[in-house]
């Protein structure tokens, strides 16, 4: 199974060139700018910074590390990395046999195969901006935060699209050509099986995703065939990234993002794909004009559905505990 693809730290990113020289034109840029200067100040005054391209990576860590908790929408679909701008998936078509007579006109199809072409170019962004003075006067600890809620912000944002992804998925799209209904009631171990069925009636490998509101995931803590399930062992667990648990063949991520009474069971590596053509970079941001000076963060990715047959979608789930 293919891991998600995390951002990378500023000192695994020295090695690669692209990188080394980016970082050079920053550095000049950073040499006039007030939160910078300030962030270099305070952090050689806690000892921990000693020049500005140490700021400039240190920068980079404080929002990668931020990011990283909220970015379970690269644990929910297949990541990759890619350096162009547009990618063509082709999709095989399978051959369908025919009853034919004797000696009759031999029709041969074989394999056919269309294809999904996935635009790299959504960017998604973020920014702190503060005037000259508060910038100059600004303590450590406050812009530590405002780098962490970057971080934030900008894998929240990630996170969003990619269930948004499964969310548009036309009803007569998904496994069984229909949503499951949810009659009303909480989330039983029942109606894991059901979402689990779909897909694999669907002749996908078994779902390996399913993904939840956390008043779902509340409701199915509750199950005592869920309590009772081999689940994973609690090293595995990760909270902070949305990971829960498991049922079936499937583990189990709980999303605020999600809509609340709905769930989705998804063969990740099958449903669709994430481009990353640029992973979460930090740069200077000035606009001297209106005095204000600051950091933004951001990412170049694509997505899009390969085999929306492949996502089971059940509706109608109650939604309070």
């Amino acid at each position: 199974m293919r891991e998600a693809v995390l951002p990378k730290f500023h000192e695994s990113l020295l090695n690669e060139e692209w990188y080394k020289a980016e970082l050079d034109n920053k550095v000049k840029e950073a040499q006039k700018n007030p939160f910078i200067l300030n962030y270099l100040k305070m952090g050689m005054k806690e000892g921990i910074l000693s020049d500005i391209a140490g700021a400039l990576g240190r920068i980079h860590d404080v929002v990668v590390e931020a990011a990283k908790s909220n970015l379970i929408g690269r644990d929910i679909i297949d990541v990759r990395r890619t350096t162009e701008a547009l990618e063509r998936f082709p999709r095989a078509k399978k051959s369908v046999a025919y009853v034919g007579s004797e000696g009759a006109a031999i029709r041969i199809h074989g394999e056919r195969y269309d294809w999904v072409d996935i635009t790299v170019n959504v960017v998604l962004k973020d920014g702190v901006e503060w005037t000259r003075e508060f910038a100059e006067d600004a303590k450590w600890n406050v812009m530590n935060r405002q780098l962490e809620e970057l971080g934030r912000s900008v894998a929240q944002l990630e996170t969003e699209k990619i269930i948004g992804l499964y969310a548009g998925i036309a009803a007569g799209d998904l496994a069984t050509g229909a949503a499951l209904a949810g009659g009303g009631t909480a989330m039983t171990w029942s109606k894991c099986v059901s979402l689990w069925d779909a897909v694999e009636n669907e002749d996908f490998p078994s779902p390996d995703t399913l993904i939840l509101h956390p008043k779902q995931a509340s409701q199915l803590f509750t199950q005592t065939e869920f309590i009772n399930s081999q689940y994973l062992p609690s090293e595995q667990i990760e909270l902070s990234r949305g990971l829960i648990g498991q049922a079936l063949t499937m583990k189990i991520y709980k999303s605020n993002l999600c809509t609340n009474g709905v769930a989705h069971a998804v063969r990740k590596d099958v449903v669709g794909v994430l481009l990353i053509r640029r992973d979460i970079t930090t740069e200077p941001y000035e606009d001297p004009k209106n005095g204000v000076f600051g950091i933004v963060a951001s990412e170049r990715i694509g997505y899009a559905v390969l085999r929306s047959k492949s996502v089971a979608r059940m509706t109608n789930i109650a939604t309070t505990l």
